[in-house]
């Protein structure tokens, strides 16, 4: 194949490597998403109570693993954000990663719920976690992008920048996690659902244009 032209980091997180966290494991996630939660700067509303926490599928990049979440509370807002952790070398011999430490979490609210917009095809949340430096000096956005679809049919949501797929994710339980480049040479990142039959059933940018 010849050169591309867009020369930019694809595909650099590892797939989910867990089922979505339940028992112990989803108690200490949940440990520290609340403690997350309650450092949040609610700039003077009362957001109420924390509910039960959706989580999603897991993603590995650059050494850390992360675990979005989202949750709705008693005040009628939603709280998300994520866990992040690096894990321990495994055991000679053995196929399982090892045990996670230096844990860290990041949480947020907003009061812009799905039921309320019914033009949404896809529910987003993204938070930037890094950077990667290109050429000419161009630096990219590494970010942790996590959802739901709103319509039926999906099975596989992919990120594109440019029309070029630099990540994808299967639905797990109506859940997605990507970990893709944005903001790069002024191209922005594109959230799109296909089905099995790859056809694209909805594409949605994760910057709202000011009407």
């Amino acid at each position: 194949m010849p050169p591309t032209d867009r020369f930019v980091i694809s595909f650099a997180a590892s797939p989910p490597q867990e089922t979505l966290p339940y028992g112990r494991w989803e108690e200490t996630l949940g440990e520290h998403f609340r403690a997350a939660c309650e450092q949040i700067d609610t700039e003077g509303e009362d957001l109420g109570e924390p509910g039960d926490v959706a989580w999603f599928p897991d993603r590995t990049y650059a050494g850390r693993t992360y675990v979005p979440a989202v949750a709705r509370t008693t005040g009628g807002y939603e709280l998300f954000g994520f866990v992040s952790f690096t894990a321990s070398a495994p055991e000679e011999g053995a196929s399982e990663t090892g045990a996670p430490y230096d844990f860290d979490a990041h949480a947020d609210f907003t009061a812009e719920l799905a039921e309320e917009n019914p033009d949404w095809k896809l529910d987003l949340n993204d938070e930037v976690i890094g950077t990667w430096r290109g050429e000419q000096a161009n630096v990219a956005d590494v970010t942790l992008v996590w959802g739901v679809p709103l319509i039926p049919g999906g099975a596989i949501v992919t990120a594109e920048l440019a029309n070029l797929a630099v990540d994808q994710c299967e639905l797990v339980d109506d859940r997605f996690t990507l970990i893709a480049p944005d903001n790069y040479r002024q191209d922005f990142l594109e959230i799109k659902l296909w089905s099995k039959r790859g056809q694209e059933l909805a594409a949605e940018s994760l910057y709202v244009e000011d009407e």
